[in-house]
């Protein structure tokens, strides 16, 4: 149920308001489709929905950066809005920390620093004001994802899956700050957990339908309610189809008899007719991505990879380790440790197998999920991204492939950089069943894809016969999964 709070006559107020938006991206992707609903000033709101629903282009629509192609969105003038979006762009990567919140501002922000030290202390972030956004790891960059949000004092705060790449720390205490905040909040994200931690209800973007569903409670609350909708509806239809079939085989009894049965047998066909318009469309369930294995490398025999050294990062400062980790195939390793300890920096050695302390054995084909996608070519099309990556070209295989993972025929002519952050996650694991890689490096392999398919996924890693180290800092995904050996940087 709706959780209750004390609200002044302010929350009553509406500030968001959709009525029969639609809007097609690129005139070939229909999002919306004459969609209205409200959003009152103070609630906080879960926006959900099946990866590449477009549920990130909603946001666009609230904050004016794109326009509806029929009907209208409107925001109460005198608020502001901040969205911390999923991933830094790319052209800001080069910019110092300073330069990165004075974007955040059409004009001149003066004084600025103290109010960068004080979104940076709400976040937990430790960050000189000099320092490169690059350099950042990937939960430090959520953390300044949000403080970028933040600085801004926003009326209304528009979060698109805020929890990727934070660690057990930055999620509680995300969490806690969310439920502390007095204004108006819409939040994306395949959380369950965290969403039903402070929101009121939610809003769901059908896929199929291009509709905004509106739920009162969280998430499960949602889920029970559609399902039961679904179960009525069918019922509904199973009995309207026993009237029917019913109805047509009396109209063809009657017609059979002739004379003046055939008014009767008109009357039974035209019952049935009015029967066929009575069925409901019975709303379609998220599509799950089908079972699948990763297959690994055949030929490769003995050590795979051996580490013997490598850096941490504590206080920005560097700190060598001595260690003799050794794997071969079907083992598998999971590396842990807060944000910025150094995880990415040491899976992205091991991958280019040029770093003192890392050796990984000739041959080896190392199949790489980075939690950011650059190891995908955003300029390549989904097609030539997962043909390129496939050792014997087959194409029956790779569309095969491609299907399981939800990837349509449509969509194999879209560049990688046109996807969502869910749809992009799609090709990379497509891509590492194409590979078969002796290697398997998985950084936070869970962002941006639908908790639907992570179970799916969970299945496939734990079945892994090659050799794997597994990032996540999500400790039910890690519990399904096989692990042999977990190397703890907080602990050396």
């Amino acid at each position: 149920m709706l959780r209750t709070h004390h609200k002044s006559m302010s929350q009553d107020k509406i500030i968001i308001r959709f009525d029969e938006v639609s809007f097609e991206y690129g005139h070939a992707k229909p999002i919306l489709d004459e969609v209205s609903f409200s959003v009152r000033q103070g609630m906080k709101f879960a926006l959900m929905g099946q990866n590449g629903a477009g549920k990130s282009t909603l946001f666009t629509l609230i904050t004016g950066d794109a326009k509806p192609d029929s009907g209208k969105v409107s925001i109460d003038a005198n608020l502001s809005i901040a969205t911390a979006r999923q991933v830094i762009p790319r052209d800001q990567l080069d910019l110092t920390v300073r330069e990165f919140f004075e974007k955040r501002f059409s004009k001149k922000a003066y004084d600025i620093d103290p109010k960068i030290d004080a979104v940076l202390d709400i976040v937990h972030l430790s960050a000189p004001r000099d320092r490169i956004i690059k350099s950042f790891s990937g939960g430090q960059q959520a953390r300044l994802l949000l403080a970028s949000a933040l600085i801004q004092n926003p009326d209304i705060l528009l979060l698109d899956e805020p929890t990727n790449n934070l660690d057990k720390e930055g999620i509680a205490h995300l969490t806690d700050f969310l439920k502390k905040y007095q204004k108006t909040v819409v939040v994306i994200s395949h959380d369950a957990e965290f969403l039903n931690s402070f929101t009121d209800g939610v809003l769901y973007l059908d896929v199929f339908t291009r509709k905004i569903e509106r739920y009162v409670g969280n998430y499960f609350d949602a889920v029970n309610e559609i399902s039961a909708r679904i179960e009525k509806e069918n019922s509904k239809n199973a009995q309207l189809a026993k009237e029917i079939q019913e109805n047509k085989d009396k109209a063809n009894f009657f017609a059979q008899k002739g004379g003046g049965m055939r008014m009767v047998a008109k009357r039974m066909r035209d019952k049935a007719e009015k029967l066929e318009e009575e069925k409901v469309d019975v709303r379609r369930e998220d599509k799950t991505i089908r079972h699948f294995t990763i297959p690994a490398q055949q030929d490769l025999t003995g050590e795979i990879i051996r580490i013997t050294s490598f850096t941490t990062l504590k206080n920005h400062k560097p700190t060598a380790h001595k260690t003799n980790i050794s794997l071969k195939k079907n083992n598998h390793l999971l590396l842990s440790g807060p944000n910025g300890i150094g995880k990415s920096t040491l899976l992205e050695l091991i991958t280019e197998n040029n770093a003192p302390g890392i050796s990984v054995a000739p041959r080896v084909r190392i199949g790489y999920y980075r939690q950011d996608f650059s190891t995908l070519n955003f300029d390549d099309t989904v097609y030539d991204s997962l043909f390129s990556i496939m050792k014997e070209r087959d194409e029956h295989e790779m569309r095969s492939t491609a299907a399981g993972f939800l990837i349509t025929a449509e969509s194999m002519r879209i560049k990688i950089g046109d996807l969502s952050e869910g749809q992009k996650g799609l090709v990379a694991f497509a891509r590492l069943v194409l590979q078969k890689p002796g290697l398997l490096i998985l950084d936070e392999p869970t962002n941006h894809i639908n908790f639907r398919h992570i179970p799916l996924i969970a299945e496939a890693l734990n079945t892994y016969q090659g050799a794997m180290i597994l990032v996540s800092h999500v400790p039910s995904f890690v519990k399904k999964i096989r692990i042999d050996e977990v190397l703890d940087l907080e602990k050396l």
